[in-house]
């Protein structure tokens, strides 16, 4: 019988990997994940980590904390010690006992992730919060607004987090880029909204909608936001922006569309290559960090690139089953976004924008995703694009090629990132652009 118990869970996947069952590993992990698996990639990774630390000693007790990526999900957190050093196996776990992640840290990740602290350009003085609710039908989800202390009325923004079942902070590991930007944003003299999205709040009955689309992920939702942010009595009615990020900045302009009355648009990494595609390449650089585990890697390359060709092809029907297609979500989702050019939809809004990215992002690439926002968008005074060379996905500053272990270690978004925000929302001063 398969454990439950995240612990438990945690416990097994590494005593499997020390027996070399990568296939049990493979198949413990959640169907939408499954098919992105290969067990000689687990394999390979895994022996990377032993040429790099030396076969294992001793396995420390587990400690089990709420992960980010969702209510009912659990991160593992597993103190290991090999021949030559020491580390942290995180396991991330769902609340059905299925494997969502599995990653080799540096021995500090072992620890519980300590409380988040707010960024120094946080003032908590400047600001109150409050908890709202924000209405879609029967799937309503709780949020927040963050109110400049200072008389109003002010400019407003409402946060849309990337993929994925996020809460309000867009928490990842042990920071909280969205908490950041609200609370450095309200200290300039914005009222910002945020809120869990519906996939994590209500994940399980989400999934059960027949035929969900990104409208049900997001576009709904953010529609009932704008409207709770422009009845407030803090803000000007006529100055509430869209901010999108990831995902989110890729949905900002369907958002606007929604809802006409947005005063204008800020898109931090949005993607523009369509998302299906986007996958294979991350996958591929991913890949190429490691040459060591490259050639085990391309199994999952190639059944993601032939998920990716289906979801272009003619033959993709709503009746297409889901196991075929890119995370395992279902055709419907991808048949209403597969046509759907954001840089194209921002330009017939006919609305301001901000547009910044990460030079270090691999997530959404200067090459792949910003050029496509500046050539949908060329010869446009009221947008304004500039390039934080040093911002990861998360605009976290870095040196070297981006990696997702560098988001374990607690970290802020950039300073500079935060008042290119603020400055662009308060005073409508175009910025000067980037190369």
């Amino acid at each position: 019988m398969t454990p439950t118990d995240p612990a438990t869970v945690g416990l097994t996947v590494l005593d499997l990997a020390r027996a070399g069952r990568f296939a049990e590993i493979r198949d413990m992990f959640a169907p939408n994940l499954r098919t992105m698996l290969a067990p000689e990639s687990l394999q390979a990774a895994w022996t990377a980590g032993l040429a790099a630390h030396g076969p294992v000693t001793t396995v420390g007790a587990p400690v089990s904390e709420r992960a980010g990526a969702g209510p009912d999900g659990t991160l593992v957190r597993i103190p290991v010690a090999f021949a030559q050093g020491e580390a942290a196996v995180l396991v991330t776990v769902t609340n059905t006992g299925r494997l969502a992640g599995i990653q080799l840290a540096p021995a500090e990740a072992a620890q519980p992730a300590p409380p988040w602290q707010p960024p120094g350009y946080a003032d908590p003085r400047a600001f109150t919060e409050q908890d709202v609710t924000v209405s879609a039908g029967g799937l309503a989800v709780p949020g927040t607004l963050t109110v400049p202390a200072t008389p109003g009325p002010h400019p407003a923004v409402l946060l849309l987090p990337g993929s994925g079942p996020l809460d309000r902070d867009s928490t990842i590991g042990r920071n909280k880029p969205f908490k950041d930007l609200a609370w450095g944003l309200a200290g300039q003299g914005v009222v910002v909204a945020r809120f869990d999205k519906v996939t994590y709040a209500h994940g399980g009955q989400f999934a059960r909608i027949p035929g969900y689309t990104v409208d049900d992920e997001y576009v709904h939702h953010s529609v009932a936001a704008l409207r709770l942010l422009r009845e407030h009595d803090a803000v000007d009615p006529a100055r509430v922006f869209v901010l999108g990020h990831s995902l989110g900045g890729t949905v900002a302009p369907r958002v606007a569309a929604a809802e006409p009355a947005v005063a204008g648009l800020v898109i931090l990494a949005g993607g523009a290559q369509p998302l299906h595609w986007a996958a294979v390449r991350q996958i591929r650089y991913l890949a190429s960090l490691d040459p060591g585990t490259a050639a085990a890697s391309q199994p999952v390359l190639d059944a993601m690139t032939e998920q990716a060709r289906l979801v272009d092809s003619p033959d993709l029907s709503p009746a297409t089953p889901a196991g075929d297609l890119p995370f395992n979500v279902p055709a419907p989702y991808w048949l209403a976004l597969r046509d759907y050019d954001p840089a194209a939809a921002a330009a017939k809004l006919g609305k301001p924008m901000l547009i910044l990215q990460g030079g270090r992002d691999y997530q959404a690439t200067v090459a792949d995703d910003l050029s496509r926002w500046r050539d949908g968008l060329a010869g446009r005074p009221d947008v304004t694009i500039r390039v934080h060379d040093a911002g990861n996905h998360l605009f976290f500053s870095g040196a070297g090629p981006s990696k997702p272990s560098e988001y374990e270690s607690a970290q802020h978004v950039d300073p500079a990132v935060v008042t290119d925000i603020a400055t662009w929302l308060t005073t409508g001063i175009q910025l000067p652009r980037s190369s």
